[in-house]
Parts: structure tokens; C-alpha cells; sequence
């Protein structure tokens, strides 16, 4: 990302809107965006096989493994608003497992692009399967949308959930529900 360019497209939007971008609060908002649009979007530097790197272990089991409540900052790619929540991440080894901290980077590499709900769940749950090749995985992402809250309908207490189940949480209802069960206790 050209950060130069974002600060001056940042400007022009600025006067668009009827401000003027050299009055005392608004003098570094250019640079400001440019930061935070850089931060935000991380995630389109990072690849999920540089990401897990060394991160994944050999390990003989059959139980469900699960990472709950991975906070989730993305923006809208349709209105480049924020949607925010939490996501739960659950697999069963097939002889392989992954570090656990290597599961929240994932969720924040894929959130840190432009997305939408429904492709940031599906991406974690593929990257996952193509890392460890589990017997199955699972995702869901429960967030709320700024773009469906602070404009267009304002439901303020609207919350999308969002799911993608591979393998055996695909083929098994039982180890879904399972999934579903455990990802709701102490909630």
C-alpha cells in the first residue's frame, strides 16, 4: 500500500465532504488513515503457510481440540465499515496438531483484508484443513456489523453467526452438535 497516496485520496475525500483538511483536528487525519488503513489490511501480506511456519505438531488423538472466543476486527468490503465478534475454532487431529496461538493468527491475517462474513469463516476453516489435515474442522464466527447498525437498516442488535464444517463435522451431526455444544458453554 502507498501510504503517500492514501493520505492525499484521504485529503481529496476530506474536502469533499465539506472539510477543510487543515483546520486543527483534521491536519494529521490523512496520515492517521493511511496507518490505520495499512494496520487494517495487514492481513493481505501474510500467507497462512508463513504464518504457521514450524507450528505444527505430530500428536496421535481422537478428541476435539477448540479455540473459543478469538476476538474478530474485520472491515466490510462493501462499505469498508468494521464488523466485530468472535470467532470459535474446533478440529479433530488426524495425526497432526497446530499451536494454538498459530489458530488466532489465522482469524486475524484473513480478518485484516476487505471481507465479508461469510468468506472470513470459510478461509480460517480451509487454511486449517490444508495445515493439519484433520479428520474435520469447524468455524464459526458470530459479529456484528457496523454497515447493518449504524446505517441502512440500524438494527442495533443484529448479530450474524456464520459457519463452515469440514470432514466429519460435515459428514457427522453428532460431532457438530458436539461442536455447537461446546463452543456455547460458559458463554
Amino acid at each position: 500500500m502507498n501510504k503517500q497516496r492514501v493520505q492525499e485520496l484521504i485529503r481529496e475525500l476530506l474536502i469533499e465532504l465539506g472539510e477543510d483538511p487543515e483546520r486543527e483536528g483534521l491536519e494529521r487525519t490523512p496520515v492517521r488513515v493511511a496507518e490505520s488503513f495499512a494496520f487494517l489490511t495487514s492481513g493481505y501480506k501474510a500467507e497462512p503457510g508463513e504464518l504457521i511456519n514450524e507450528a505444527v505438531f505430530s500428536h496421535e488423538a481422537d478428541q476435539m481440540i477448540i479455540a473459543r472466543n478469538i476476538d474478530v476486527y474485520s472491515l466490510c468490503e462493501h462499505h469498508l465499515l468494521p464488523f466485530f465478534g468472535r470467532c470459535h475454532v474446533g478440529y479433530i487431529p488426524g495425526g497432526k496438531v497446530i499451536g494454538v496461538s498459530k489458530i488466532a493468527r489465522l482469524v486475524d491475517m484473513y480478518a485484516r483484508r476487505l471481507q465479508i462474513q461469510e468468506r472470513l469463516t470459510e478461509q480460517i476453516a480451509c487454511a486449517i484443513n490444508k495445515a493439519i489435515e484433520p479428520r474435520g474442522v469447524g468455524v464459526t464466527i458470530e459479529a456484528r456489523h457496523l454497515c447493518m447498525t449504524m446505517r441502512g437498516v440500524e438494527k442495533t442488535d443484529s448479530l450474524m453467526v456464520t459457519s463452515s464444517v469440514l470432514g466429519s463435522f460435515r459428514a457427522s451431526e453428532a460431532t457438530r452438535a458436539e461442536f455447537m455444544a461446546l463452543i456455547r458453554q460458559s458463554q
